[in-house]
């Protein structure tokens, strides 16, 4: 029961952050060296990881923490820490793998990138503030990385700010985030306000809010914590209502798009209600509402990537649907669902994402109608990027499957029409990741189209991660539930059933038939349905037209308000002071006009103001 590496973890987000002081103290001189120095930084924090990893797999390993007075008011006193748990492990070895391997990517893809050591700045600065997150033991410290992990975000998706496009995709989504991030900070308040001794650290919360100890706050004030607390991730997680910033924030550099959007960011707030699922569990309405919007979301994102025709947003709506799939098994009590896919979706999506830049890269297009016959030309990017379809799709044995069945099966127990809505979306993830296999890489070369297969240091990350993507399913499958046991201590097992199974591989099946019919041998007509329902077509291209009721509805009227405060602080209060300001100066001009300095002129005034004075007296008598 040894916790060596585990007294050590602190280091984890302190490597890659030395990594960022030191490409931030020494400026764009660095150019190529800074890409070096960031990727050193977070090979540091994967081998620490790993090491730690190993060390909970090994044996019975107790949880581990650190804490230290952090400030003291009185007797109030809040403290700051670490935590290494299971689930804390799990994200430590997602997060640095993935950043690691995308370090390495980058160092091709954005080699000819003059700012390519701020770049690595940045990225190095948003690993440390994901791997902070991640171990925090309480919602203060969690919170504070949470934030920071946002502004990462907006530096990282307008990193080419050159770009209006890409300015207004950051802006966007720094403040849609804030209307999640508001409703989490309120929920913290409240906790402290709640619990007793004002504890935040998460032992705390799960011993108040665990079924033996219930009582202590009422169910009315956890259900409002618990649903303030998911509105915290769905912002961050690009749920429904407040998904609109993660497909346009695909405007960053593609490497951006598989670290961020894809395998850690986004899933920072699946594993914040993972985190707090103590809360959630307390309140039946908060349960029942992650699921719906869960559900909801995943149905209708897919939906969208149906129509899409940009590589990377077609990835981009499938990362929100499979985030919904997570919400999903969460609001049906799968934790083990949940964290399940979040570990396969972060290598089978972000080897999607480095295989589309890996594609652009390339072609120097992002428009899917544009390219065709890719295979022959990129080898390892077309049978690199199959495998991740596949994945993705759900079909056996790859890691997509495994934990589709797990959260299929769970949803299959609790509620059948949640299982039903999230088997069509399966049916639908195939068919879009099928017609994008399709047109990108199967047919005939467009003409005028000179593309080559991308150097080594962008082809061995996509070949790690298919490789993860195809095995990474088996460490639970209904045959051996050791992940789940793992996780949670044997809390909770993966149940059984053949029937999710045959189905969850049917219509994974079925979509990418369907999509070879159309897009690969021509048996169905492409636009069999724009034909006969142009108008449906035109509703998924536009996104339900969800941006533009924002606009109508928020952004105009808030736009319009602020200009006439605009119009009232230039007028009326600028107007008070310029008013002022002319009337002193007025007063001051004609004050120098009477003191000229000749005496007949005061005299003459002397005298006026006395006969004034003589006339207001003696005139008394006639008013």
């Amino acid at each position: 029961m040894s916790t060596f590496f585990a007294e050590y973890a602190w280091l984890v987000p302190v490597f890659p952050f030395v990594a960022f002081t030191v490409l931030t103290a020494m400026g764009k001189g660095l150019k190529k060296a800074g890409a070096w120095i960031g990727t050193a930084g977070t090979f540091a924090s994967l081998v620490l990881s790993l090491c730690i990893a190993a060390e909970r797999l090994s044996g019975d390993s107790p949880d581990y923490s650190n804490q230290m007075d952090w400030i003291q008011i009185g007797s109030l006193k809040l403290t700051a820490g670490f935590e290494v748990t299971n689930l804390s492990t799990l994200m430590l070895v997602v997060v640095t793998l993935v950043g690691f391997l995308v370090n390495v990517y980058s160092q091709g893809y954005m080699k000819n990138d003059e700012r390519i050591s701020t770049f690595f700045a940045y990225v190095a600065l948003f690993t440390s503030s994901m791997l902070g997150l991640v171990l925090s033991d309480n919602l203060l410290t969690f919170y504070i990385f949470w934030e920071l992990v946002g502004v990462c975000s907006f530096l990282l998706v307008g990193f080419w700010f050159q770009k209006p496009e890409a300015k207004a995709a950051a802006k966007k989504a720094f403040i849609v985030t804030r209307i999640g991030d508001l409703g989490l900070f309120v929920a913290l308040l409240l906790l402290f306000w709640y619990m007793p001794g004002h504890a935040l650290d998460f032992t705390s919360i799960h011993n108040v809010f665990n079924d033996s100890q219930g009582g202590a706050i009422s169910t009315g004030i956890t259900t409002l914590i618990a649903l303030l607390i998911f509105l915290g991730a769905v912002g961050k997680s690009g749920q429904f209502p407040l998904h609109v910033w993660l497909p346009d924030a695909m405007e960053g550099p593609t490497p951006i798009s598989a670290l961020i959007h894809a395998a850690t960011m986004v899933a920072a707030g699946v594993f914040l209600v993972a985190r707090t699922f103590d809360i959630f569990e307390a309140s039946q309405v908060a349960m029942s509402t992650v699921a719906i919007i869960g559900v909801f979301t995943a149905i209708f994102a897919a939906t969208i990537g149906m129509a899409q025709n940009d590589i990377k947003r077609i990835l981009a709506y499938s990362t929100v649907s499979q985030l919904g799939y997570m919400m999903l098994a969460l609001g049906v009590g799968s934790v083990t669902g949940a964290m399940f896919h979040l570990f396969t979706h972060a290598f089978f999506k972000a080897l999607l994402f480095l295989g589309a830049g890996s594609v652009i890269h390339s072609v120097h297009t992002q428009d899917i109608r544009e390219m065709g016959g890719l295979g022959g030309k990129m080898k390892i990017t077309a049978w690199t990027f199959g495998l991740g379809a596949l994945a993705l799709s759900g079909i056996p044995p790859f890691s997509g499957f495994w934990s589709k069945d797990a959260i299929l099966t769970a949803a299959f127990d609790k509620a059948p029409i949640l299982f039903v809505v999230g088997a069509i979306t399966a049916f639908f993830t195939a068919l879009y990741m099928a017609r994008l296999y399709f047109l990108v890489f199967m047919g005939k070369p467009r003409e005028g189209q000179h593309a080559k297969e991308s150097p080594a240091v962008m082809t061995i990350p996509l070949v790690i991660l298919a490789v993860l993507a195809t095995i990474a399913g088996f460490v639970e499958t209904p045959f051996n539930g050791w992940f789940g046991h793992w996780l949670l201590g044997g809390q909770e097992e993966h149940q059984a059933s053949g029937l999710v199974m045959v189905i969850s591989a049917a219509v994974g099946l079925l979509g990418i038939y369907i999509g070879w019919l159309m897009y690969a041998k021509g048996t169905i007509r492409r636009d069999a349905v724009s034909s006969r329902v142009p108008g449906l077509v035109v509703l998924l291209e536009r996104k339900y037209y969800i941006d533009e009721f924002y606009q109508f509805v928020f952004v105009k009227p808030l736009q319009g308000f602020g200009k006439a405060l605009e119009l009232f602080d230039d007028y009326v209060v600028d107007g008070i002071v310029r008013l002022s300001g002319h009337s002193v100066a007025a007063l001051g001009r004609l004050n120098s006009r009477l003191q000229s300095g000749q005496v007949q002129a005061y005299a003459l005034t002397a005298l006026l103001g006395i006969i004034i004075l003589i006339l207001a007296i003696a005139g008394r008598r006639f008013w």
